[in-house]
């Protein structure tokens, strides 16, 4: 009697296996597979069609001798940096203020969050005729009487990479405020009971006992944001192809003009496998510290 369910539990576990087959197929083949072709490309002479030799490093080299591509890696420094530490903090900001139970707070969750359901392409092309110089925010305030004003930034060499990070941490902010919303709501009331009756402010419960107690939401937000700055690319060819010149040239669109429009595979394969390093050398020790501290918190 007791072997008939043990039976069918096995078989139930044994077809769950089964439908994951499909699954796991399809990311050996298209991850695995595909970055140990990238790396052997990367490695070899070939421009417009695969070559089966061999050069060792000499994409590699050819690559950091490049200075479209130092360029395009200084860029995308600045704007992570810009754009991770403006949305860490405006996401911040908006989950404590919807946190406080204000009037509306489930319009206002879907009015910050919605940006983040929309196309890079299409916030690219909105903010472009935002900050075009002769259609957006300059023009309306010269219309308006100020016809001293300027805010041209977008065509600036030094200052159109600020206008992509005001672009994208408007999009982007919404999403960790969701995160650090969801870590809020979980923390115990009863500590901030207890800080009201030490008289403790509330700017010091926040920053000596709350930001540490959302480490796990705040790990999860920077990942997802630095995934997002490695893969930047539709917003800079929706605001300014890379433009003025090269001013705003990234990784992720060098890689894109090299692999289609240079047709050099074999250094595009190089710089992609460089993206896919420095993000495993980023990603891998945070993802690992944050487990570690899940396991420390359950036990």
């Amino acid at each position: 009697m007791v072997a008939a369910p043990r039976k069918r539990v096995r078989a139930a576990s044994l077809s769950a296996w089964i439908a994951l087959v499909p699954m796991v197929a399809t990311a050996l083949g298209a991850y695995v597979l595909t970055i140990l072709w990238t790396a052997r490309v990367s490695v070899s002479s070939s421009r417009i069609f695969p070559s089966g030799d061999f050069v060792g490093l000499g994409q590699y080299e050819r690559l950091f001798r490049n200075a479209r591509w130092l360029l395009s890696l200084e860029n995308l420094a600045i704007y992570g940096l810009l754009f991770i530490a403006a949305c860490m903090v405006l996401g911040f900001l908006l989950a404590v203020f919807i946190d406080q139970k204000v009037a509306g707070e489930g319009v206002l969750r879907t009015v910050f969050l919605y940006p983040y359901a929309m196309s890079f392409v299409a916030t690219g092309l909105v903010w472009q005729w935002i900050l075009n110089p002769e259609l957006g925010i300059q023009q309306v305030a010269r219309h308006l009487g100020f016809g001293d004003f300027t805010f041209d930034w977008i065509v600036q060499q030094d200052k159109v990479l600020f206008t992509i990070v005001i672009a994208t941490v408007w999009q982007a902010s919404g999403l960790v405020m969701a995160l650090l919303l969801s870590g809020l709501r979980g923390i115990d009331e009863e500590l901030w009971k207890a800080a009201r009756i030490d008289g403790i402010p509330k700017w010091r419960v926040y920053l000596s006992i709350v930001l540490p107690m959302l480490w796990p939401s705040l790990s999860t937000a920077f990942i997802l944001l630095f995934v997002l700055v490695v893969k930047l690319f539709d917003a800079v060819v929706a605001m300014t192809q890379g433009g003025p010149g090269t001013a705003s040239e990234v990784p992720a669109k060098f890689i894109m003009d090299y692999l289609f429009g240079r047709a050099n595979i074999g250094l595009a394969s190089a710089a992609s496998m460089v993206l896919l390093l420095t993000v495993l050398a980023i990603v891998a020790p945070l993802y690992y510290a944050r487990h570690k501290a899940m396991q420390r918190g359950v036990k």
